[in-house]
């Protein structure tokens, strides 16, 4: 494969834009109350410091937004705008009439048609990879002349899917099947298709699918943590021989995918409360031990929910083995918690503005392996963020089978 291909180019830039700016999105703001960037970037550090709550809720709501508006003082992210820059490959709307969408959530129908429609014309035999209730599956069938098979490990999601499939009179047939089995062999010539497979799920359909020879891989990926042990090892050999990479621990890939959960509002408040104890404590903590360095912390009893902020402290000490002082004043170090929280929500913005570069370093990565391997490659968005953020979608062909 030769050095000049598109991908292998944007991959480059974006490796060494993420580790101009590592200073930013490695440190954890959690753990980490002053990381480097707030004494190079002071004008950046008090414009966050000024923002007030409404606004930093809307920014982690928004955070191209953000970009824009940190543009004028912080140049590198008008060049984060070029490197997100990727086609929208969705060619239309061809999701299950809702008549035929039994059982099946309207986000994940709009999903999966949008998914679906950037995959048009299918390469046949199709296997969906994860399938669950083989929604996908089942999207895809009314597109194809072709059975569509479906592997997932859950039985009980396979009887439904195919409950599902049979009552709709559709070509679909589900199987239970652990897809990580040693000895599962990718059937040779089919579209692999992964409307979100979390993790080593979707790395493994990839490495399986190649040595399988699938004609074309499709998958959008999701929760790139899940199932890595370690720093992020690349798949493609481009990538691994760079001597200058970013070195992606699994922390870093659980950045990737951290987004705003809406959560009931009795859930949200328990959250912010224990945020606001735990980093309380951790100012306590880093008092008592003279030492500026963070101590975790085990999850507490939820008895000590409705005990106070005191207990909490007690109780955090007593497993780390110190001694709270007679008159330690809970008052004080819970409102300096209040304080860390707020800088926290402020730090962590700035933080976010990685998540989506951070991604696509790593999708490139598997688009590259792809190359290597014997395939186009295609990249690109299936649908607005605003219906997932895990929106993007690796389409590879096998270049002798192009359909």
């Amino acid at each position: 494969m030769p050095d000049n291909s598109e991908l292998l180019q944007r991959w480059q830039r974006l490796n060494q834009w993420l580790l101009d700016h590592q200073g930013f999105w490695q440190p954890v703001p959690f753990t980490t109350p002053s990381p480097d960037w707030m004494e190079a970037y002071p004008e950046l550090s008090r414009w966050l410091d000024h923002l007030d709550d409404q606004d930093c809720q809307r920014y982690h709501e928004d955070v191209d937004a953000l970009a824009r508006a940190l543009a004028p003082m912080w140049p590198a992210m008008t060049e984060r705008v070029s490197l997100l820059d990727w086609p929208h490959l969705e060619a239309g709307d061809v999701s299950l009439p809702e008549r035929l969408a039994v059982d099946m959530p309207g986000r994940k129908r709009q999903q999966a048609g949008a998914f679906a429609s950037a995959l048009i014309p299918l390469a046949a035999p199709v296997l969906d990879w994860c399938c669950g209730k083989g929604h996908l599956a089942r999207t895809l069938s009314r597109h194809t002349d072709s059975m569509v098979q479906g592997l997932e490990w859950d039985e009980t999601l396979v009887a439904e899917g195919n409950r599902l499939a049979t009552k709709a009179d559709m070509a679909v047939h589900l199987r239970q099947q652990d897809v990580m089995e040693a000895t599962l062999a990718f059937p040779q010539g089919e579209h692999g298709v992964a409307l979100h497979a979390c993790g080593e799920l979707h790395r493994h359909l990839l490495r399986q699918g190649v040595a399988g020879g699938a004609a074309r891989l499709s998958i959008s990926p999701c929760c790139y943590h899940l199932g890595l042990d370690g720093d992020y090892p690349p798949m493609s050999h481009r990538v691994g021989a760079v001597a200058d990479v970013c070195r992606l621990s699994n922390l870093n890939l659980r950045l990737v995918v951290q987004e705003t959960v809406t959560a009931p509002a009795r859930v949200r408040t328990l959250r912010v409360q224990t945020e606001a104890w735990r980093l309380g404590f951790d100012a306590l903590q880093r008092s008592l031990r003279g030492c500026d360095d963070y101590l975790p912390v085990p999850s507490h009893p939820t008895r000590l929910n409705q005990q106070g902020f005191a207990a909490f402290c007690v109780w955090a000490a007593e497993q780390k083995g110190l001694s709270l002082p007679s008159g330690w004043q809970p008052e004080h170090w819970l409102a300096e918690g209040r304080r860390r929280q707020r800088q926290v929500r402020r730090h962590e913005l700035v933080r976010h503005l990685f998540r989506r570069p951070l991604e696509l370093w790593l999708v490139l990565d598997y688009g590259l392996y792809l190359e290597e391997q014997g395939y186009q490659v295609r990249l690109g968005t299936f649908c607005r963020r605003e219906l997932t953020p895990r929106n993007l979608l690796i389409d590879a062909r096998r270049r002798e089978t192009q359909v």
